[in-house]
């Protein structure tokens, strides 16, 4: 029983023992105010390459990290309603160039028409002048010479009708070899869009799709951006964003890469709030590119938004969830008011006295 007594004994004081506390006074101190954010790397001019067309991928002439250039072709879709009615318009239209031309039958059969109505006017006119002075030596009855002269017009009235119909034709055949040429390059487009080509050049990050996969339009097929540049795409917190601006400095640090830092400028803040991850985004440019490419490497930065001369500060560590913190004798934690906050740093606008002494509680 004395051996159990003492054996807790002992673990009481060793559990005692483990616990130290440290000591801080707050200070005057030049800090830097910084805004931490994460994010990760994402290549400029990134795109999605998607299908325009439904229907399987019979081909794909690419595989990521892939460089490649616009206009090339990554895909083909085998889709065969969009060939077929290309196929058709093609023909159609080939109907409709021989309807306009100097061959075609039916203006052809036009034409002769035409050409026997002239001729029918000309012997209706020749007839009408005998007829005419026929009728001034009382050779024929004013009757006759009426007739004579309403088949002239009769003949004249056909040709004219003729004329005109011979022009509606023609004109008709050349809307409709306009309608057919429209319909053509519409069928060609949709059947050139078998053809998934990129639409700028630069470098496959990612591949979405595989031979044989069925695609409808607007499926994304790859991810595609600029081969050498990459910037930090950061999420930064709503509490933060009015602080970010264009042309701030930060220092970027790749998970992949711990103890490495980056320096570059925020070059844009996008406008719009992204719901996925409940953040605003800010881009950064690198002054100096980092040695690993890879889209998607997470990150995280701090970026420089402005500095302080002798700012009442107290360690970063010892503030607390809430602004709390701890002070030595107390045994409640203070809430203080904070200012400037920096990567080691916070400053202390309220709640503190140089007198006062911090403890921190450490294992």
């Amino acid at each position: 029983m004395k051996k159990i007594i003492a054996i807790g004994f002992a673990l009481i004081i060793l559990s005692s023992c483990g616990k130290k506390t440290n000591e801080v006074s707050p200070q005057y101190k030049d800090i830097t105010e910084m805004v931490f954010a994460s994010g990760i790397l994402e290549p400029n001019d990134k795109y999605n390459l998607t299908a325009q067309s439904e229907g399987y991928l019979v081909k794909l002439n690419f595989v990521e990290g892939t460089i490649v250039n616009a206009g090339d072709v990554l895909a083909i879709v085998d889709n065969q309603q969009t060939i077929y009615s290309d196929r058709s318009a093609t023909e159609l239209l080939g109907i409709s160039q021989i309807n306009v031309s100097n061959n075609a039958p039916a203006l052809k059969q036009a034409e002769a028409n035409i050409t026997l109505a002239e001729e029918k006017v000309k012997q209706d006119e020749l007839q009408f002048a005998r007829y005419k002075k026929l009728l001034e030596t009382n050779s024929v009855s004013k009757l006759e010479y009426e007739n004579v002269a309403l088949a002239l017009e009769n003949s004249k009235t056909n040709l004219l009708n003729l004329q005109q119909a011979y022009k509606l034709q023609k004109q008709q055949a050349e809307q409709q070899l306009i309608s057919q040429e429209s319909q053509k390059n519409i069928n060609s487009f949709y059947s050139g869009n078998n053809n998934i080509k990129a639409v700028v050049g630069g470098k496959v990050y990612k591949k979405l799709k595989e031979t044989g996969d069925y695609v409808r339009k607007g499926d994304v097929i790859a991810v595609i951006g600029n081969a050498n540049e990459l910037y930090a795409r950061l999420n930064i917190d709503e509490s933060n964003i009015s602080k970010i601006k264009v042309g701030q400095k930060a220092i970027v640090q790749l998970n992949s890469t711990k103890g490495l830092n980056y320096e570059g400028l925020v070059s844009e803040i996008l406008p719009a709030f992204e719901e996925s991850s409940q953040s605003f985004i800010c881009k950064v440019k690198f002054t100096k590119e980092p040695e690993l490419k890879i889209s998607g490497t997470q990150l995280q930065a701090n970026i420089i938004i402005g500095n302080k001369t002798k700012a009442f500060v107290i360690p970063r560590s010892y503030l607390d969830f809430g602004n709390k913190v701890m002070l030595k004798g107390s045994n409640d934690p203070v809430e203080v008011k904070t200012g400037f906050i920096s990567s080691e740093w916070v400053e202390v606008t309220d709640g503190l006295k140089e007198t006062d002494v911090l403890v921190s509680q450490i294992k």
